[in-house]
């Protein structure tokens, strides 16, 4: 759910967006965004993100845990591989699903559209270029969050079975799920962090050529874009935003899957209340 800045200033501007402030740190950001523009700022874009963010984690979770089951189950695999192709197949389908609405929210956040501004502007791009314009971007971040959903069910899953058996415990608890999701979610973040450098290069490149009003390019492979980061500054440069990226993926992995196992018992133990009372 990243934060895309894009060009505003026309000819003169450059590659990236100028901030007003030069920052040295995450730690540097998080202080001079506060002092300059307040801390309301920090959650500037919500709104937009929330609308994404909602369906996207609804059909993700209920498709990982429906292959799961099906498979360990209803096709009798076994090994510590399913979670991985479970959560490979479920990121896929919610990419697949939510990719449409990623655009609008990029868009909300680059120029800063009202929401009838922003229907016009998708009946356009939809009449000038088909509905396929809808699905731009759709192969980089496919390539970014498949990989990192694989990863982290794999580790998850692992970590947390070695966690249970630590501790002498059936069902793993908050905490359990919570420090799983966190190592898990550091792990994958920093294993698919050059995908993320080359979906944000590319969603950048977009925005800056529809604020200039030139005629968008054909996109470029992403194995290209990554030769080409890596010709101009190196490894460091397919790792760029390697420590805030993973201050921002554990905490986030490890509260949504800790707070989405603990709704899960919950409910559970609250539907087998239910039955027992009906008997």
């Amino acid at each position: 759910m990243d934060h895309i800045y894009v060009c505003q200033y026309g000819a003169s501007c450059t590659s990236w967006y100028k901030t007003p402030t030069h920052f040295s740190g995450t730690l540097d950001a998080f202080v001079k965004i506060t002092r300059n523009e307040g801390v309301r700022s920090l959650w500037r874009g919500l709104p937009p993100t929330l609308v994404m963010a909602v369906p996207a984690t609804v059909i993700y979770f209920t498709c990982y845990d429906q292959l799961r089951d099906l498979l360990r189950y209803g096709m009798g695999f076994q090994g510590n591989y399913i979670p991985l192709v479970a959560g490979g197949l479920a990121r896929l389908g919610a990419v697949s699903v939510i990719s449409p609405l990623e655009l609008v929210r990029t868009k909300m956040q680059s120029q800063k559209l009202t929401y009838s501004e922003l229907r016009v502007c998708i009946r356009s791009s939809v009449a000038q270029d088909g509905w396929l314009s809808l699905w731009r971007g759709w192969g980089p971040t496919v390539l970014r969050d498949v990989p990192f959903s694989a990863l982290y069910w794999f580790n998850y899953e692992l970590v947390k079975a070695q966690l249970c058996d630590q501790y002498d415990v059936s069902q793993a608890t908050f905490s359990i799920s919570f420090t799983a999701g966190a190592i898990s979610g550091a792990v994958a973040a920093i294993m698919t962090l050059p995908f993320d450098v080359v979906k944000t290069r590319r969603q950048v490149q977009l925005g800056e050529m529809e604020t200039l009003g030139v005629p968008v390019k054909n996109p470029t492979s992403t194995w290209h874009i990554m030769r080409g980061i890596w010709a101009e500054s190196g490894y460091r440069g397919l790792f760029a935003g390697f420590l805030p990226r993973v201050i921002k993926v554990a905490p986030a992995c490890a509260v949504m899957i800790s707070t989405y196992e603990f709704g899960k018992i919950f409910f559970q133990k609250m539907n087998l209340d239910r039955e027992q009372q009906a008997c």
